[in-house]
């Protein structure tokens, strides 16, 4: 909206051009989702406990988990309300990435919303069926897919798909490239929403992804940068760094409230929005098996719980002391506070090592 504006009258006061910079409001949109979090989170908070809005916890849990029944949730209305701000304020809205980004926060932002209602409303750790929240997943992506499908980015890397560390080897996925996109936009939301099990795991790695997706976004839609890295280059894709550092912005305020001990989760409400946008972002800026190693904490929560419930319907017997793999850990006697820290860890490593198949193709 700034954008729309001040560019507009750089002819009246000079300085106004800096709202052509993607660098500029980049910077604005972080700074701006941290202070309506920081404005806004205290009232949120206040108004959640108000209604008793409490974390509904699973019963076979650590047993260190039974004092966040007590903790209020729907924490990620605070993240939506943040990001959504500051990509309006920041964003190009004539940018069709930041369109779809912004319907796809919504209606991601809604399920998610919805789950944590229905949990809240039967006093349960269950909300919606899987059937009925994988089926609204499988529309948001499905339209993303055929719009990518009628409407590529680069007409021709459309249906390639780019190996990372690999100089400009690409799989032509041909027709299949719909179906990996929806199962690249799906997973990472259940991936994000299946991670969000301890104060600040979730929203630490999301701060990780969101960071370094902004760059590579950057590097994607600046012709030059991207010919120079060997990477494909996407038209417009440089507009989603301002969405993504204002991500950021929101993901650093929930964690001044979501560190541990928690004053607030973010709930399906979060959880499912983050994921689905970083889904969405990995395959508008063609870096779809990035993802898959910058998100590698999330691949390996989800990769646990269908190896545990496979290994439990050949053998009859738990691989791992509980999935997801976060409380395996906790079950073994690690600190919640320790697994959160050493995850982040690994993230920021694998943060590197993503950076680093750009000098290694």
């Amino acid at each position: 909206m700034l954008y729309h504006i001040f560019y507009k009258l750089i002819n009246v006061f000079t300085p106004f051009n800096v709202f052509q910079y993607i660098t500029f409001r980049a910077g604005g949109a972080v700074l701006t989702s941290l202070l309506v979090s920081f404005i806004v989170g205290p009232i949120i908070i206040r108004k959640l406990i108000k209604f008793k809005i409490r974390q509904m916890v699973r019963t076979d849990g650590p047993a260190t988990h039974s004092v966040k029944m007590n903790t209020t949730t729907m924490g990620g209305l605070l993240m939506l309300l943040s990001v959504s701000i500051s990509t309006l304020l920041w964003a190009r809205l004539d940018n069709r990435f930041i369109i779809w980004l912004l319907i796809g926060t919504l209606l991601f932002g809604f399920l998610g919303f919805y789950d944590d209602y229905l949990k809240l409303k039967n006093k349960s750790s269950k909300g919606i069926s899987a059937k009925a929240k994988f089926s609204f997943q499988m529309i948001i992506a499905t339209s993303v897919a055929i719009y990518l499908n009628f409407s590529p980015s680069n007409p021709e890397f459309a249906t390639l798909v780019n190996i990372p560390f690999l100089k400009s080897v690409f799989i032509n996925l041909s027709f299949l490239y719909i179906v990996f996109v929806i199962i690249t936009i799906v997973g990472s939301s259940n991936a994000v929403n299946l991670t969000d099990g301890l104060d600040g795991l979730a929203v630490g790695h999301i701060i990780i992804v969101a960071f370094s997706l902004a760059l590579f976004a950057y590097f994607a839609g600046h012709f030059q940068i991207a010919n120079y890295l060997k990477i494909i280059s996407v038209s417009g894709a440089g507009e989603i760094s301002v969405f993504l550092f204002a991500i950021v912005g929101a993901g650093l305020g929930f964690l001044w409230y979501n560190s541990y001990p928690a004053e607030i989760f973010m709930g399906d409400t979060g959880s499912l929005f983050l994921g689905g946008v970083l889904g969405m972002v990995a395959v508008f800026i063609k870096q779809e098996l990035i993802l898959v190693i910058l998100g590698g904490v999330f691949v390996v929560e989800v990769l646990s719980v269908l190896i545990q419930v496979f290994y439990y319907k050949k053998t009859k017997k738990k691989l791992f002391k509980m999935a997801p793999i976060h409380h395996h850990f906790e079950i073994l006697g690690l600190p919640e506070s320790k697994v959160t820290t050493r995850f982040w860890i690994v993230g920021i490593i694998l943060a590197i090592l993503s950076f680093a198949s750009l000098k290694l193709r």
